[in-house]
């Protein structure tokens, strides 16, 4: 038989068939990762506004705690959402973590909820006449080199505290989002007496 009479066998209809699945299915994979990058990247900037709205909180609450004496912070302000004391056992997911709190909308209409807490036990004094009250206490530094002292360390990069320690205070800020997204943030002040 010669060439021309053989029968043809339509071997390259199936391959072309396979091959158009195969970038069919190609493509969809490409634009569902296309999808789901922007997402993902949208989230992210959705997450880092809420995050920023958040600080409004944390900034609102450095001030009050900025220009209070420091005698009326041994006593709850509930206006301002001040907590003298700080239970260990609650966290911010704890509802009653959030007793106290108060809110500050910013520019773009957000609720921002915040809530100062002071480190300790118990409110009231700090110091030795309540010495039930643990509170949590840090001396700040007043220099890092020395001369070294009779019974003092012999390292000449050694610390020296202050006498007067200062008081931790935990400002919490919260905000939920319209679409769904809520962020927490903390911050940690150190004031003195």
């Amino acid at each position: 038989m010669s060439t021309l009479n053989r029968p043809q066998r339509g071997i390259a209809l199936p391959v072309m068939l396979i091959m158009l699945a195969v970038m069919m299915l190609s493509s969809i994979y490409l634009l569902r990762s296309t999808n789901s990058t922007t997402m993902t990247t949208s989230n992210l900037a959705y997450d880092s506004a809420l995050a920023k709205a958040a600080d409004l909180g944390l900034h609102t609450a450095f001030q009050f705690l900025a220009t209070q004496p420091k005698a009326a912070l041994v006593a709850d302000i509930p206006a301002a959402g001040y907590v003298a004391s700080m239970a260990p056992n609650r966290g911010v997911n704890h509802p009653d973590f959030w007793t106290g709190s108060t809110t500050v909308r910013d520019g773009a209409n957000n609720t921002v909820q915040y809530i100062i807490h002071r480190m300790c036990m118990l409110p009231g004094a700090y110091n030795a006449s309540a010495p039930a009250n643990n509170c949590t206490l840090t001396a700040a530094k007043q220099a890092v080199a020395s001369s070294t002292g009779l019974g003092d360390s012999l390292s000449t990069d050694r610390s020296e505290y202050a006498d007067m320690p200062e008081l931790h205070y935990v400002v919490t800020a919260r905000i939920y989002g319209a679409r769904g997204g809520n962020v927490v943030t903390q911050s940690v002040v150190m004031m003195g007496p």
